[in-house]
This record gives structure tokens, sequence and C-alpha cells, in this order.
């Protein structure tokens, strides 16, 4: 078990929602550490996603992880957790902890240096659990597997801006809509069309509606082609936000609609009431947001042993995504 009044490290360079995933794991950290300190490195992109917890102390930013660890000089860490399987992670938090766990490295010499080498699970768990297994060997508990994420007031304030400039009145309800992840893995995108026909449905049936399209620049070219669409109902907010105003916009709305990607992992994380569609070589019981109160899985429906990155996401039809959005925004308003 780890001392009260540890000084421990976490490096998790990652993407936005392997970052958002590997909060539970700090909470538990902090909650075990009550006279301690907890100090993260992430990539220097990431560091946004962190600020304002209020369990996690100093916040580095690493576009080298090499620059980061010498910012870190002087400090002389107790435990250190490692995620990620490449070697020089796990060398650099070598370089600043007494001990250091992480799951088990290709390099026999390289295990025998960590004080808990983990064996990575051998089949499919949910990324939350996965990244608790550290905390497991040296016999942390993590009680929440909530992930979290904090919008500050001013944030919320210029998000309440963005919607009064995009609609003539507030719409009732307004939906966040993330359709693209990121390019490496466009194959767990909706089709624009069926974004248009979910859209069509919502108009009909909430005549006040309206939608944010949020997203990177990538996302871009199918948020204007919405927003040209529906003008006046749906507003286009990919690649024109930063990623901390994105999820205050988010934050903003009543309901979230979007893929396998970032956004989904962050609205997951403020528990906002939320419909998220997965692809089947990514299973929503594996990604999905943990102890969430308001979410509807949509899941691909190819079976696991027919499934490749050809296998479309137009196999979810519009009709099923609009019938959790129906229950949802039902369940909401009934609340």
């Amino acid at each position: 078990m780890i001392e009260p009044e540890s000084r421990v490290l976490v490096i998790a360079v990652a993407r936005i929602g392997d970052t958002v995933l590997a909060t539970p794991v700090l909470r538990a950290l902090a909650a075990a550490i009550p006279r301690g300190r907890l100090d993260v490195i992430v990539q220097a992109n990431r560091a946004g996603l962190l600020e304002g917890l209020p369990y996690v102390g100093r916040i580095v930013g690493a576009r080298k992880l090499g620059l980061a660890v010498a910012r870190l000089a002087g400090r002389r860490y107790d435990y250190a957790f490692v995620y990620g399987r490449d070697g020089w992670l796990v060398r650099h938090a070598l370089a600043v902890a007494r001990r250091v766990i992480a799951f088990r490295q290709p390099e026999a010499g390289l295990n025998e240096r960590l004080y808990r080498a983990v064996e990575p699970p051998t089949g499919p768990i949910h990324a939350v659990r996965e990244r608790a297994l550290l905390l497991e060997a040296v016999g942390v508990p993590m009680p929440d597997p909530r992930a979290e994420y904090r919008v500050a007031p001013a944030e919320a304030a210029e998000a309440g801006r963005f919607i009064a400039r995009a609609f003539a009145r507030r719409p009732h309800p307004l939906l966040a809509l993330a359709p693209k992840s990121f390019p490496t893995k466009a194959y767990r995108d909706w089709p624009q069309e069926r974004f248009v026909a979910l859209l069509d449905r919502l108009f009909r049936e909430r005549p006040a509606a309206g939608a944010v399209v949020l997203g990177d620049a990538g996302a871009r070219d199918v948020a204007e082609a919405l927003g040209a669409r529906f003008p006046g109902r749906v507003a286009a907010a990919a690649g024109a936000r930063s990623l901390r105003e994105s999820a205050a916009l988010m934050a903003a709305c009543d309901l979230y609609v979007g893929v396998d990607t970032g956004p989904t992992h962050l609205a997951g994380a403020l528990g906002l009431p939320m419909v998220a569609l997965y692809h089947c070589r990514h299973r929503g019981r594996h990604l999905a947001p943990l102890g969430h109160p308001a979410l509807e899985v949509i899941e691909h429906p190819a079976a696991d042993a027919d499934c490749a990155e050809t296998t479309p996401m137009a196999a979810i039809d519009a009709d099923t995504v609009w019938q959790a959005v129906a229950r949802r925004l039902a369940a909401a308003e009934a609340a």
C-alpha cells in the first residue's frame, strides 16, 4: 500500500480520450496519498484536460518527454506510474522515481528495474479497468470509475455567448454532435447523410431544437455542410474552438451524440446525457463511460468475427440513433 505522504508521478502521454480515461486513476491515487503530492506528465496539447481537478498537483505538458522530466529536476518521487508500453517512458520514470509501476515491457532488463511489472490483460477489458491494474499492483483501490472534467466559469460564460450569437433564440433541446473521429481511424465516422437524416427527424419532432457540430479542423467540412443544410438550426463550431472551449460548449448543451472519439470521452466526463456510437473494432462495452447515469450505447451490429476496418458505420441506421435520442430527451424532461 502506498504511504499517505508519498510523492507520486503519473506519466500518461496519450490522445484526448486516453487522457480523460486516466482521471479515475488520478482521483484514486490522490485519495491514497492525503498528505502527499500527485504530479502528472501529459502531452502538451492535452494538459488542459486536467485543469481544475483539485487532486492533481503540477501538470507538465510534454512536447518531448525528456524535456518534461527535466522540468521536474530536483523532484524525487516515491512512486511513478507509467501508462504506455514504450521503454523510453519507463526509463524517464526511473530517472526521477524510486519505485516505478508499469505494464510488463518487451525488454527483460527493464522489467527487472520495475517495482511492479504488471501483466497486461490477456483479453479485452474496459479501458478504465485496464488502467486500474497498475493501482491494484500496489493495493490502491479505485471505487469510482467515472471520468472527470471541469469547466471554468469564464469558459461557461463564453459558451453561452457563442450560443446566443449562433441562434436567434436558445434552442430547446440543444444537441452537441461529434461526427468524426481522428483521420487514422476514420472508419469510426458515422456518414454525413445519417446525421442529415437524424437532424431531419429531430427538427420534425422538436421544432424548437438546435444543434452544434463539434470537432477539430478535420470535421469542419461536415460541420459547415450541416450548417448549410439546416440554416439557423445548426451551428458549426468544428475547427473553430480550442479543446477547452469545445468542452464548455458541449457542457452547455442538453444532449450529446457522437462517434467514438475524444469529445465523446469528454461528454462522459461531464456527465452530459449522451448517445455514443461504436464501431465493431472498438466496442462500447470496452470504451463507453462507466458509471454514467444518462448514457445510450449503440454498438455496431456486425459480429466481432465479421468485423474489419472496412466494415461501414452506415450499418447503424438513423432511426436506431433517433430512438436513443428520443429516450434520452424524454428521460431528461421527466427528471
